[in-house]
């Protein structure tokens, strides 16, 4: 098998998340240190996925059709801006502005990206193609928030902005100067006729995949609350940015270690017993989570909760494409983005108001029991099927 389309499209999307995560944690401590109280950082967060929620179904048809090329060039670019307005029009009011264009057009790149993945091979191939993919996005979520902590303590919140917002820029080079940086890719032919009667029902009719999105969306609402609730929680007993930025890290280095030996265990079992395993772990993670107060504990269990929701997203992937109709991988992964992004607009905003009344171990407690349904779906299909139906 050829890598080396595999490695391109890791070295485009490690710049552009790096930045698209590092940007979240920067807005939440940036809003924090305006003044900002948990309801206002939970509904920033919320707005990062409004217009994704909208617009996700649409990105994932315009792949099926315009193929990945001009919607992630669209995506590299509406980071870029997203970024560089906060630096150039510092308040909480401009924070909210930036969220929503990065949101808006961050998910065609998002889109693209996952679908293009999946057309590189099939099989176990497929599934490490994914598992390659995940494993730059992992790095990301160790790169972007421990970047966005020490470059804050360094200098500032402002100008951090402008750092972050230089990665999207190679990206942007690449995807708009070589069009032949992106490998080219046989897509399932779909007639006119064919596609005027595709409806979006018949996707969420369809049992397997309907299956596959409810538990990609609760592993999204795992990944969320993490990210919205660390930095408030490390805020409040006090750690400073960096430490908050190397907390974050440890998740994401266990990402990494997950993900690099998750097509092993893939092949020794199979993608639903491996992520109902894993997802059983972080629910046990999330009962004890909001009693640790110390950094290095928070250090230790941070990165154990990593390894238990760093299959979700690779898995969850991977299972709505294959279940996926044929012609309609795009709209299948569209799909699966609006049901992360409705998870992401709604999980800020109802969570960050009940962890401002009620503290933080009730919303630990209520994400560790979804996980542990979405655990259970998976424990339901893994019993149906020994293997997921491979297009």
């Amino acid at each position: 098998m050829n890598l080396a389309p595999i490695f391109r499209i890791v070295l485009l999307s490690v710049l552009t998340h790096t930045a698209y995560k590092g940007s979240k944690v920067l807005m939440s401590l940036t809003a924090l240190d305006m003044g900002a109280n948990e309801f206002v950082v939970g509904l920033l967060f919320s707005t990062y996925a409004l217009f994704p929620l909208l617009l996700s179904v649409y990105a994932g048809k315009v792949s099926d059709r315009a193929g990945f090329r001009l919607p992630m060039l669209f995506g590299s670019a509406g980071l870029l801006g997203g970024l560089l307005l906060p630096f150039i029009f510092p308040s909480i009011e401009m924070l909210y502005v930036s969220a929503g264009l990065i949101g808006c057009c961050y998910i065609f790149y998002t889109v693209a990206v996952q679908h293009l993945i999946g057309t590189l091979g099939e099989g176990l191939d497929r599934t490490k193609n994914y598992s390659w993919f995940s494993l730059g996005i992992g790095m990301t979520a160790l790169l972007g928030p421990t970047s966005a902590g020490f470059l804050i303590d360094a200098v500032g919140h402002r100008a951090t902005f402008a750092v972050m917002a230089a990665m999207p820029v190679v990206p942007i080079l690449l995807l708009g100067l070589w069009t032949g940086w992106l490998p080219k890719t046989a897509q399932a032919h779909v007639s006119k006729a064919e596609k005027a009667q595709h409806r979006i029902g018949d996707l969420v009719r369809n049992r397997p995949l309907r299956r596959a999105l409810i538990t990609a969306g609760i592993i999204e609402t795992g990944l969320e609350l993490y990210n919205l609730l660390l930095p408030i929680y490390g805020h409040r007993i006090g750690l400073s940015a960096s430490e908050i930025g190397l907390i974050l890290g440890a998740f994401g280095l266990a990402l990494l270690v997950v993900r690099a030996v998750m097509p092993h265990l893939v092949k020794r079992s199979s993608e639903e017993r491996v992520l109902a395993a894993s997802l059983m772990l972080a629910t046990g993670v999330c009962l004890v989570f909001p009693f640790v107060t110390s950094f290095a504990a928070l250090l230790a269990i941070s990165f154990v909760l990593g390894m238990g929701l760093g299959c979700g997203s690779p898995l969850s992937m991977l299972l709505a494409y294959n279940r996926a109709p044929a012609g309609r991988s795009g709209e299948a992964m569209g799909l699966r983005q609006m049901v992360n992004k409705g998870t992401e607009v709604l999980v800020p905003f109802v969570f960050g108001t009940l962890s401002a009344a009620l503290g933080m171990v009730p919303v630990f407690w209520l994400d560790g029991a979804l996980l542990a349904t979405a655990a259970s779906l998976m424990h339901r299909d893994a019993a149906d099927a020994r293997k997921p139906q491979i297009r």
